[in-house]
């Protein structure tokens, strides 16, 4: 099979641009939850907006993994930095549009086992 330099360069430049646009982290960028109302049996919703979706592949009910990374620098080391990529839990996808989407919380990690956050919750970012 023969490879003419015009196609060679295009399975180049699409194995490329397909490498870079799944390697790209997305983020929550805005949360908003109902108020509280102070009656029995309550029950408070959050929804969480992301930069993914419809372009992306993203449709209602898909789930996502949310992390959160985490820098620390090691003392001992020269003081290097240290990043930590700890999963928190999953949000499911409610509404999508072509880049954004809407989610709500499907698992929340909160065991003893999972390391201890001073938020222990999703956020912004």
């Amino acid at each position: 099979m023969k490879f003419t330099c015009k196609k060679l360069f295009a399975v180049t430049a699409m194995l490329f641009f397909s490498i870079s646009i799944s390697a790209r982290d997305h983020l929550i960028f805005s949360v908003v939850e109902d108020l509280p109302m102070g009656t029995d049996n309550e029950v408070l919703r959050r929804n969480y907006y992301v930069n993914i979706g419809a372009n992306q592949g993203v449709t209602p009910g898909t789930v996502l993994s949310v992390y959160r990374v985490i820098s620390k620098s090691n003392p001992y080391d020269n003081k290097k930095r240290v990043n930590y990529k700890i999963p928190i839990g999953l949000l499911e996808v409610v509404h999508s549009e072509d880049n954004a989407a809407v989610a709500t919380i499907k698992t929340l990690l909160l065991t003893e086992k999972d390391p201890i956050f001073e938020i222990n919750n999703f956020m912004i970012g």
